[in-house]
This record gives structure tokens, sequence and C-alpha cells, in this order.
């Protein structure tokens, strides 16, 4: 059954938003809403040319732009030119590039982005029709490398999506990162192996927007052919960090179509940076929707109880008239664990309404979450988080964390 949102803002509220109300069906669509051209670039302006995608409209102003790179030895037209005007025609500017040599590594990847990036709203012939202030950057393996290291060097970047990211031996830390990312790799790996990209996700600063979907049986050349399960993902994840369009956020919190993902590991509600956190969906019918914009007090955080192993931390994320939102941080101990579960007291009155990233029982005033498929195991010091919405007054409890 197709989902449609609330709108969070209307489209006068929001001068990016793109496009009719988003749908599960339209979002694994291989074509979107709009008519797209493309054209050639030639060599030069510090990368070797390369391939522009983009809308035809032009009366909607300008489009949210990714640059996206090849891997190692690899050519964009022989991998990647597939997604080009497939993400062209869900209201972005695309452009492609060929990298100066097949053989540079991350670091070269990494600079050629960024000099894309800056042709690309600067010289190329289609800079009025990209906003400058709305750019990414994409790339697989040594190029999804490159590309989490392009967002070291660029804070004012939405967003990056590494595919298959880097090799081991790249010692990827993202510890320092400011731009919200997204990481998709393959559960079956080989080169780049789920547990390098647990790695990497694990260094994730909790105060970045961050989500990582592993696709199931997909190997390191998965993302080198057309790939519905990436796209149905990808796409809401860039309409919301290029866009700020939350009417996408009800398909990546919680996933809502999980079919060929073995792993998805989120940050939810994912909100753009500078827009207030609402709740991620609808609320349940039995619990209507503030009438009137959230009060929304500074996050409160309850420390979790040291040593066991498992630890959890609650925060308030926000509030409004009669109901909460609210996320939990399970964290493993000094050993890798295989299932975990978080109790919670809500002896104040609180209830559950509705738990994305966990499953949910309640007994009394005890509130017990148990991890999903694709987040319970978790590596020694790796973490990850679920939320939920709730009515009555934000609680302050103190959550216990056991495994399995």
């Amino acid at each position: 059954m197709a989902m449609t949102a609330p709108r969070a803002a209307s489209a006068a509220d929001n001068p990016y938003q793109r496009g009719p109300d988003p749908t599960l069906a339209s979002v694994a669509a291989s074509r979107g809403p709009f008519a797209t051209t493309q054209a050639t670039v030639p060599p030069g302006n510090g990368f070797n040319g390369g391939y522009v995608y983009y809308p035809t409209d032009t009366s909607l102003g300008t489009w949210g732009a990714v640059a996206i790179v090849p891997g190692y030895s690899a050519l964009f037209a022989n991998e990647e030119a597939w997604m080009g005007p497939w993400l062209a025609s869900f209201g972005f500017v695309v452009l492609g590039i060929e990298t100066n040599s097949r053989n540079d590594g991350a670091d070269a990847r990494a600079t050629q982005l960024l000099a894309a990036l800056d042709y690309l709203t600067q010289s190329s012939p289609v800079r009025n029709r990209v906003d400058p202030n709305r750019l990414s950057v994409m790339g697989h393996s040594a190029g999804g490398a490159g590309t989490l290291m392009a967002a070291l060097r660029r804070p004012s970047l939405k967003t990056a999506v590494g595919l298959a990211p880097g090799a081991p031996g790249n010692s990827l830390n993202m510890s320092t990162t400011k731009v919200p990312t997204m990481l998709i790799s393959g559960q079956n790996d080989g080169t780049v192996t789920p547990s390098y990209v647990q790695g990497i996700y694990n260094t994730l600063p909790a105060s970045v927007e961050h989500a990582w979907a592993e696709l199931a049986g997909n190997d390191h050349l998965s993302f080198t052919r057309p790939n519905p399960t990436e796209m149905r993902i990808l796409i809401p994840w860039l309409k919301i960090f290029l866009d700020n369009d939350t009417r996408y956020t009800q398909f990546l919190c919680p996933l809502a179509d999980s079919t060929g993902v073995s792993r998805y590991n989120s940050t939810c509600p994912l909100v753009p940076p500078g827009l207030p956190t609402s709740p991620p969906t609808t609320p349940p019918t039995t619990t209507p929707p503030p009438t009137g914009p959230p009060t929304s007090p500074p996050p409160t955080t309850t420390p979790p109880p040291a040593g066991g192993a498992c630890t959890a931390t609650y925060r308030t994320v926000g509030s409004w008239s009669g109901g909460f939102q609210g996320e939990v941080t399970v964290t493993a101990g000094s050993a890798a664990i295989n299932g975990w579960t978080v109790r919670l007291d809500l002896s104040g009155g609180q209830s559950i309404s509705q738990v994305w990233n966990g499953t949910l029982s309640t007994s009394g005033s005890t509130a017990t979450v148990r991890n999903v498929s694709y987040n319970g195991s978790l590596a020694a010091a790796g973490s990850t988080t679920f939320g939920f919405l709730g009515s009555g007054a934000p609680p302050a409890p103190t959550p216990t964390c056991t495994s399995p």
C-alpha cells in the first residue's frame, strides 16, 4: 500500500521542495517526475571531464547537485552512468566525472570531486540551474573513500554518500565530519567487507545525521549496474538533505521497505541541519498530532549505568502538548554483542505509541525494546539508535541494556 506523509511544511515554506507528494511506488520507480537531458563535459578544470545530467524544467528555480566519482581503475561512463538520468529525473543536477588517472587514489578523487563542484557552480553551461549552497558528493569504492575525504575537507556540503567506500588500509575516520553521511554497502562484498564499513560507521559523530544500509546478497560490483534497492534508499536521503524535503523521512525512519536490505542503521528522525526536529512519521490515530508548533526544550539526556555487555542512553529529542519524541542510543561494551534488549521505566504515566529501529513490548510501566534483524550485531564499542513517539510528559528514565 502506498504511503503518503503529511507535509511538514508547504512548498511555500520550503522553496527547495520539488515534485508531488512521494509514495513507496514513486521512490522505487526507475524514473521520477521530471524530464531530463544530458551533456558531455570536456577535460580540464581539475578533472578529466565527464557527463552532466539535469532536469529540463526551468520554472522551479535552481536544483541541488551531486558529483559522482567512480572507483579505482574504473570509468564513470562504464559503471555509474546509469545513475545520471535516474537521479536527474527526481530533481537533481548530476555531474559524473572521469578521473585524471584511472589509478588515482582516494585523496586525488576527493580533490577532483571538489573541483568538479566548483566547475559546476562557477563556469559550467548549467551553472544557472544549480544552487551553489546545496551540493553533495558520492562515489564507489576508492571513489567512496574520496567522497568521505571530500566531506571532511568541505563541511559546507549538504551530504556525502559512500558506496562500498574505500578498502582496508585507508583508516577512514569520520569523527570530525560535519556533513550528513550515508553508507551503502553489500552483504557479500569481499573487498569492502561489512566489518570494514561497520568500522567507518562507528566513527561518525552522534551530532551528525548518518545512516548505513547493507544490501542483501550484493557484492562489490553491485553498485556498478542498475540497482533499484540502492536507489529507493538513496533518493529519499538526497531529497531530505539536498532539498530539506521532510516528506521523504517516512521512507527511512523507519525503513519503509526492507526488501533486499540485510542491515539498516540510522540516526532517525534524520532532520536536515537548521530545521526543527519533529516526529518522523504520522502519530497513530489514537494520538492526534500537535495542533500548534512544538515546544522543544534543549534535549535532555540520561547517562547510562557503567559496565555490562551494553549500555543505553536516553534523550528527549522534542516535545509538544500531550506528547514527545525520544531516542535511545545502544552501545556495546568492550566485546561485540549479537542482540540487545533495552528496558525503560515509564512510571510517570507516559506511554509509547510508535517505535522505529526496534521492537516494542510493554508490561505495566515497563517498556521493553529489542533489536530488529539489521541492528542487533554491534562491534565492540559500536552503537545504534532507536526512536519512539510517546504520549504524556517527557520522561527522565535510566534505561538498562542487556545482551542478548
